[in-house]
């Protein structure tokens, strides 16, 4: 892999922004380079042109994706991008008391990042506010596996070791 991970971040309340900095660390911790973008600044025409980018969503109203997010994926959906080269992760935030939305903001993303041609790595991370773990913490340990996941898509994706071994530690 080369390049950086970008974390998108839709927030409402800053419990996003707060997951985001902890993978940022993470991120640094395990040798990579990443940064933060919180997606009312975020174009299409970025994304588009590909790379490794995670998503750190909350969920807001009824399953909605949070305001400042609303321009991106609105414009994602009507500019249709050819998103090929994208591989991305999803870290979606929820409250379980809404059964029926639960962790929305992020499955939405995930839908229609995935409809555009992108390939999501690993498992989305559903993240319940009602949890007793932290979710910066959660999205930490799942990170984890997470980033193993990419180095073995990395692997396949060049047919031998050599671009997995770029983001060894």
């Amino acid at each position: 892999m080369t390049g950086k991970i970008t974390i998108l971040v839709g927030t409402m309340s800053g419990t996003a922004e707060m997951v985001a900095d902890a993978l940022l660390e993470a991120i640094e911790d395990a040798g990579l380079t990443g940064r933060i973008l919180r997606m009312e600044k975020a174009r299409v025409e970025a994304l588009s042109a590909g790379g490794v980018w995670l998503v750190c969503t909350s969920t807001y109203g009824t399953g909605e994706v949070p305001d400042n997010a609303k321009a991106l994926y609105a414009a994602i959906g009507e500019q249709r991008p050819d998103l090929s080269k994208v591989r991305y992760g999803v870290v979606a935030l929820g409250d379980s008391i809404y059964p029926n939305t639960f962790c929305f903001g992020g499955k939405r993303f995930d839908e229609l990042l995935s409809s555009f041609g992108a390939r999501r790595i690993g498992e989305r991370l559903e993240n319940d506010s009602r949890s007793p773990k932290y979710p910066d913490d959660a999205a930490r340990e799942w990170l984890e596996r997470w980033l193993e996941s990419l180095r073995e898509s990395s692997a396949d994706a060049s047919g031998t070791a050599t671009e997995g071994a770029e983001i060894s530690r």
